[in-house]
């Protein structure tokens, strides 16, 4: 809860820094605010504790995944540096992140689906925002667009299934409302079953799982990129944090019929994302597709609903995170330097910028699951968990899925290493090397030693 306060109070530091005009001092300001909010939220280990009339509760799931979305943002702002060059909308950017967190935050420690509504809607209008915020780009206002309308459609599912569920349970808390399905036996009520199944598909909008993907390459492709880069990692993290959270509590009992769905959806956004992804000669729009089958790989957690299910979760979303952002690190470079954002712009990097090269096959093998990468058990917890619960026919469409992945993304390195072209010395200056220094390490690190991560919850 501290966490919330600091960042909340960090948002409105912010904004009065474009009163009082100390905003060219506010890039530490906020890095020591979100340090702060860490160390705030690790100060709730163990401590279990229920706020604003129970529709919050700080236990070790909420500060596990708080603190990841708080680490993977303190990394996604050494990487988007750039970004907040502009003395005009600096505030504007630094504002948005803030506040986007505030509503990834209390997604994941909400206990009150009033509360999962608002936290969705603080991050995602934040992130409609940001999505457009290249003004004078065509590509970047279709976007934001795409992005808004199509959020606020399934903003209006998501609100029609907490209705039905409320209609029939008589409680917004996730608690109670277990405890009247199960009580009741109203499990099988036609009009629960529709609002969980509204709910579901908003949820799986927002973690761009099959079919409710189609804006996830256009907006990718489209946003700035390091917004791209927040969007793959902690808006992916919270999402998929806060759809484990309610169907592991609210909805655990009448599972039968949505485990099947989402199966099901599972299963295509695997197939799916994998294949489109091979066809791709954009990086940023093959990065999407491939986010799209990470959103697959997720969802699993979710269908095996067992007690491995939120420590795999973590680590994977750990895991992708530092990868994703790595790889986006990558292509923000090239793109600035070449004005291409195709894979064949990665062509001859190994021969002039062997630190940015070594860096980008360690997070493209990470994502692709290569061992003793950490994307490697990301993958086997997340398996272990679904074979743990029976769903073998799910595993093996998984994994093959992953060795369709394994192809595209070795595409990406065979370009690197290519010998019969030359690229031209990026310059990539000390911090984005710092970057993916720290980016590889921690892909190895938590490859080398999983239990840092995997034994957290």
């Amino acid at each position: 809860m501290n966490s919330l306060i600091i960042l909340a109070a960090l948002g409105l530091i912010i904004l009065f820094s474009e009163i009082f005009n100390f905003k060219k001092i506010i890039f530490p300001i906020v890095f020591a605010g979100i340090i702060a909010a860490i160390v705030a939220a690790l100060g709730d280990w163990n401590n279990s504790a229920s706020y604003f009339n129970n529709m919050i509760r700080t236990d070790n799931y909420a500060v596990s995944f708080s603190v990841l979305i708080l680490f993977i943002t303190l990394l996604w702002f050494v990487m988007s540096s750039s970004m907040f060059e502009d003395q005009e909308t600096r505030t504007d950017y630094f504002s948005l992140i803030v506040f986007s967190l505030i509503g990834a935050l209390v997604m994941v420690s909400f206990t009150n689906l009033i509360m999962l509504f608002l936290g969705i809607e603080i991050l995602s209008i934040s992130m409609y925002a940001l999505a457009g915020s290249k003004k004078d780009n065509l590509a970047s206002n279709e976007a934001a667009m795409k992005y808004f309308l199509l959020g606020a459609f399934t903003t209006g599912f998501l609100l029609f299934g907490i209705a039905l569920v409320y209609g029939i349970t008589g409680s917004f808390n996730t608690d109670q409302i277990s405890e009247y399905i199960m009580s009741t036996g109203h499990s099988s009520s036609p009009v629960l079953i529709a609002g969980i199944l509204l709910i579901l598909t908003a949820l799986t909008f927002k973690i761009a799982a099959a079919p409710f993907h189609f804006w996830a390459p256009d907006v990718y492709q489209g946003a700035p990129t390091p917004v791209t880069a927040f969007m793959s990692s902690v808006v992916k993290t919270a999402a998929i944090a806060s759809f484990l959270r309610l169907f592991g509590s609210a909805f655990a009992g009448p599972s039968e019929f949505w485990i099947a769905t989402l199966w099901v959806i599972s299963a295509i956004t695997i197939v799916l994302g994998n294949i489109l992804a091979v066809y791709q000669t954009n990086l940023k729009r093959m990065l999407a597709y491939s986010s799209i089958s990470h959103a697959g790989y997720m969802i699993m957690s979710v269908i095996a609903l067992n007690e491995k299910a939120a420590s795999s979760l973590l680590f994977y979303t750990a895991a992708y995170g530092i990868s994703s952002l790595a790889a986006f690190m990558v292509l923000l470079i090239v793109s600035s330097k070449s004005g291409t954002e195709e894979i064949s712009g990665l062509r001859g990097m190994f021969s002039k910028n062997p630190i940015m090269a070594s860096a980008a096959c360690i997070a493209v093998l990470s994502l692709a699951g290569i061992p003793p990468l950490a994307g490697f058990f990301a993958k086997y917890y997340i398996f272990s968990a679904a074979l743990q619960s029976g769903y073998t026919g799910l595993v093996l469409i998984a994994v093959a899925g992953s060795l369709v992945g394994v192809f595209y993304y070795f595409r990406i390195i065979i370009n690197i290493f290519e010998s019969n072209v030359q690229m031209n010395d990026l310059g990539v200056n000390v911090f984005n090397k710092a970057f993916l220094l720290i980016c590889s390490l921690l892909a190895l690190l938590f490859g080398i030693l999983p239990g840092l991560i995997i034994d957290a919850i």
